[in-house]
């Protein structure tokens, strides 16, 4: 048995970063504000894999810090990434008090 994480096309990596850091930087920086520091200001998503998703975030103008967050559970399968990312986006906006959108 594997224990590497398990490794999506690069498409696919390619597609889910495209579309987080053009159609949801605010999201991006929500979870570096939750789950890094609460002062961040700019956040980005860099990786994703079956375990979970990688960002780099700053405060200020200092430099960019790694932040991992790791999935409910390990996953393998496109449509998952989007429904591990959501249940991310929820915990995020628990911990910092802030009425999460509704979901599509």
């Amino acid at each position: 048995m594997s224990t590497e994480p398990f490794a999506f096309d690069p498409a696919i990596v390619a597609g889910v970063l495209h579309h987080m850091n053009d159609d949801h930087a605010d999201d991006n920086l929500l979870f570096a504000r939750a789950f890094g520091d609460p002062a961040a200001s700019t956040a980005r998503m860099v990786g994703v894999d079956g375990v979970g998703g990688d960002w780099l975030f700053a405060v200020g103008d200092g430099p960019e810090q790694a932040l991992r967050l790791v999935w409910r559970e390990p996953i393998s399968e496109r449509p998952q990434i989007r429904q591990e990312i959501v249940a991310l986006y929820d915990r995020a906006c628990a911990a910092l008090g802030v009425e999460p959108r509704p979901h599509d």
